[in-house]
């Protein structure tokens, strides 16, 4: 069993804020296990990396023993978390939720341990709330400590619309933590608030204060915004081998040490002695890089698949060597356009046309600068960095 201070040492890496940091030792020095949960709703089939920092924090609290739990949202989901956002999110149906838990529930335990793991859904106590439990959780809040979200304020200043239900998610959020009594709280820096609002109640209906550990928000590939699918610059955790690969090689050497931190199982000692190694020479940046990309992949394809990557990265990008395994397409009497759309090569029409004028589309090499011409021989095209195909006609 580890000390209590080897324990904070390990929680408190890459988080953005432990509050506090003395409530948790003294939670940890009971040497009981804690209860330690994060909630997601599901608003999206989907989950990249970006959402797996958290969850890679679970997994340190449950490589110490703690219990975890994985809290499905699909109560909080058909309302919606206002956290960051400048409008009223569009809710969703309770199908459109419960559809997006199940691909979470597979997802998530590429990480967590499924027998360490227990899975809880918020709607099992907030749907027995009734109008009097929602007007008695009400009553625990004022509408100034509300109206000190960040975002709130601005909306409110803008003059633009704040439904009521946004009002109620934070206080949904908190009353989570309050049912399952919990002990230690997880979120990004952006649900701050939230994770304060649960603080705040727990005291309210005589319990323990939960600790509050916020993890920061990751930047996405190119390194300046955060990782979004909307952004296009996600890494999803469902993604083939090769794409995800191909992905995490295209990040700068900056950003590839933060992933380290915040994403990998390597300690802190190893990665501080990479980037030692860097700077002296001794290591090349692009190496280290191919590590962390293998390691990434081998968590959500396995070894094999993670191996198989690394290969046929090197084989095309280092030694501009064509993939073994690329899809065949009868590509007779249709256009480049019309065949890269097909293979979904492209996202449109247009975005397949932009990528030819910026010198992205090949066919056996040659540059490609007219998606209307029809391929007059079989060969091999190839649209940006990672898309490969074999045209037969």
């Amino acid at each position: 069993m580890l000390s209590v201070e080897e324990q904070l040492e390990l929680l408190r890496r890459g988080t953005g804020e432990i509050i506090s940091e003395a409530d948790l030792a003294e939670k940890l020095r009971s040497g009981r296990p804690l209860t330690v949960k994060a909630g997601f709703d599901p608003t999206a089939p989907d989950l990249h990396l970006g959402h797996t920092v958290v969850l890679q924090k679970m997994k340190h609290f449950q490589a110490l023993g703690h219990n975890v739990v994985f809290l499905i949202g699909d109560f909080t989901g058909m309302i919606g978390d206002p956290s960051g956002k400048s409008e009223t999110r569009k809710p969703l149906t309770r199908e459109q939720v419960l559809a997006n838990a199940e691909t979470y529930k597979e997802q998530v335990f590429k990480i967590l341990d499924p027998d360490k793991t227990e899975i809880a859904f918020n709607s099992l106590w907030l749907d027995k709330l009734g109008t009097r439990g929602v007007l008695e959780l009400t009553a625990k809040a004022t509408v100034a400590r509300i109206l000190e979200r960040d975002d709130f304020q601005k909306r409110y200043h803008a003059g633009q619309p704040i439904g009521m239900h946004e009002f109620m998610y934070p206080l949904m959020q908190g009353y989570d933590s309050v049912a399952m009594n919990a002990d230690v709280e997880l979120g990004g820096t952006d649900q701050k608030f939230n994770l304060l609002v649960g603080r705040d109640l727990l005291r309210s209906y005589g319990l323990k204060p939960q600790v509050a550990i916020t993890m920061p928000i990751i930047e996405g590939l190119d390194g300046v915004q955060k990782m979004s699918k909307s952004l296009g610059n996600y890494v999803g955790i469902s993604e083939a081998p090769d794409d995800m690969f191909g992905k995490l090689m295209s990040v700068t050497d900056e950003l590839m040490f933060r992933y380290y931190t915040l994403l990998s199982d390597l300690s802190l000692a190893e990665i501080d002695k990479m980037k030692a190694d860097i700077e002296s020479g001794g290591l090349h940046p692009m190496e280290a890089k191919k590590r962390l990309a293998s390691e990434i992949v081998e968590r959500y394809h396995g070894q094999a698949a993670s191996r198989a990557a690394r290969e046929n990265f090197e084989r095309v990008f280092s030694r501009k060597e064509n993939p073994e395994d690329m899809p065949e397409y009868e590509g007779g009497g249709k256009s480049l356009l019309d065949i890269i759309t097909a293979l979904n090569f492209a996202q449109s029409k247009t975005d397949a046309r932009r990528l030819a004028e910026q010198g992205g589309i090949y066919f056996d090499g040659e540059r490609v600068s007219d998606l209307s011409a029809f391929p007059e021989r079989s060969g091999v095209l190839k649209v940006g960095k990672r898309r490969f195909a074999k045209i037969i006609i």
